[in-house]
C-alpha cells in the first residue's frame, strides 16, 4: 500500500514522501519499505534507531520519531494497527503457487492434505487428517501425526516429531481494545519456526508471531498440552511438561526445564540452564543461570520447600 493509502485508512494526516509499503513490523526490525508502531512507553526508546519508513504514533511521541521515517499521529496507535494489520495478512491459502513439492521417500496419506506452495523433505511420515499450508517447509526425516495442522509460512526442520492434533501457527490472542471495552483483531502476520531434532506432544498449541518468528530452537523437547504463545523463543535442548503456558514474547534460554502447569508472563527473559519445579509463576526477568525455583510467585526452591514446612507445622 502507498502511505498516502495508509494514512487515510487509520485517519492520519499525511506530509512527505508517498512511499510503497510492502509489510507491518516492530521498531528494531523494520526495513525502509515497512511501516511500524509505537503504542507503549516500554518501547520508546526504541523509536530514534527504527530504520521504518513510517511509525504509527500518538501526539506525545511526535518529537521522538527520526527525520528519515514519516510519522502517522492518531488517537489510539494500537487501534489504527489493528486496522492496518487486516490489510496486510496474506491469503488464507496461497492458490498461486505451484503444487506441493514431496521429496524422496516421503510416505503421504491419501487423507492428508497439503496446499499449494508447500514443500516436504525426504523420508517423511505424513498421517491421516494433517494438514499443511501454504509456502510451509518439512524438513528432512520428520514425522507428522494424525490431524497435526501447520498453517502457512510455517517451517519444521528436520527430523523432528509433532504428535496428534497438535496446531503450530494459529493466531496469537491478540487484540486491541477501545474505551469502550470493544476488541478489534490483530492479524498475526509472522510465522513459526521448529528447528532440527524437536519433538512436540499432543494437543499442543504453537502460536505465531505478529510480526517476526516464534522459535522453538534445536532439540526442545515439549509436553501434551503446552501452549506456546506469539513471538516466544523457547532455548536450545529446552523440557517443558504438560500443561505450561508461555505468554506472549518470553524467551526461555537454553536448556530450561518446566515442570507441569507452570507459567510464565509476557515479555519476560530467562537465563540458561534454570530449573522450575511444578506450578511455578514466572512474573519477572530472571537473569541469573543454574537455579531452582518452584512457587507463585516463583522464589528459591529451597525456600519455598521451608515455607511449606512452616505452613504445615501451623495447622497442626
Amino acid at each position: 500500500m502507498k502511505l498516502s493509502e495508509i494514512a487515510q485508512l487509520i485517519g492520519a494526516d499525511f506530509n512527505g514522501d508517498d512511499k510503497e509499503i510492502t509489510s507491518m513490523n516492530t521498531l528494531n526490525e523494520a526495513s525502509a519499505t515497512e511501516i511500524s508502531f509505537v503504542a507503549n512507553v516500554k518501547y520508546i526508546k526504541e523509536v530514534p534507531s527504527s530504520n521504518a519508513a513510517a511509525i504509527i504514533c500518538n501526539s506525545s511521541t511526535l518529537d521522538k520519531i527520526p527525520s528519515s521515517c514519516v510519522a502517522l499521529v492518531v488517537d489510539a496507535p494500537y487501534w489504527q494497527m489493528a486496522i492496518l494489520s487486516a490489510r496486510f495478512a496474506p491469503p488464507l491459502e496461497d492458490t498461486s503457487s505451484p503444487k506441493a513439492i514431496v521429496g524422496e521417500g516421503s510416505s503421504i496419506s491419501s487423507k492428508a492434505e497439503l496446499a499449494n506452495g508447500a514443500i516436504v523433505g525426504k523420508n517423511c511420515n505424513i498421517m491421516p487428517g494433517v494438514y499443511i499450508g501454504s509456502n510451509a517447509t518439512i524438513g528432512d526425516n520428520t514425522t507428522l501425526y494424525p490431524n497435526v495442522v501447520i498453517y502457512r509460512d510455517c517451517k519444521v526442520g528436520n527430523s523432528c516429531v509433532i504428535h496428534a492434533g497438535t496446531i503450530v501457527g494459529s493466531d496469537g490472542f491478540g487484540f486491541a481494545s477501545d474505551k469502550m471495552g470493544k476488541h478489534k483483531k490483530i492479524y498475526h502476520i509472522g510465522n513459526v519456526v521448529i528447528e532440527d531434532d524437536v519433538e512436540i506432544g499432543s494437543n499442543t498449541s504453537i502460536d505465531r508471531a505478529v510480526f517476526t518468528t516464534t522459535f522453538i530452537k534445536q532439540g526442545a523437547r515439549l509436553d501434551n498440552l503446552v501452549h506456546v504463545a506469539h513471538n516466544c523463543e523457547i532455548g536450545e535442548y529446552s523440557v517443558i511438561a504438560g500443561q505450561t503456558g508461555l505468554a506472549g514474547s518470553s524467551k526461555l534460554g537454553r536448556s530450561s526445564i518446566f515442570g507441569a502447569q507452570s507459567g510464565v508472563a509476557g515479555h519476560l527473559e530467562i537465563a540458561p540452564f534454570n530449573t522450575f519445579a511444578a506450578r511455578t509463576g514466572v512474573t519477572k526477568t530472571i537473569k541469573e543461570s543454574g537455579k531452582v525455583f518452584a512457587g507463585f510467585p516463583f522464589m528459591d526452591h529451597r525456600a519455598w520447600l521451608k515455607i511449606q514446612g512452616k505452613l504445615a507445622r501451623l495447622i497442626k
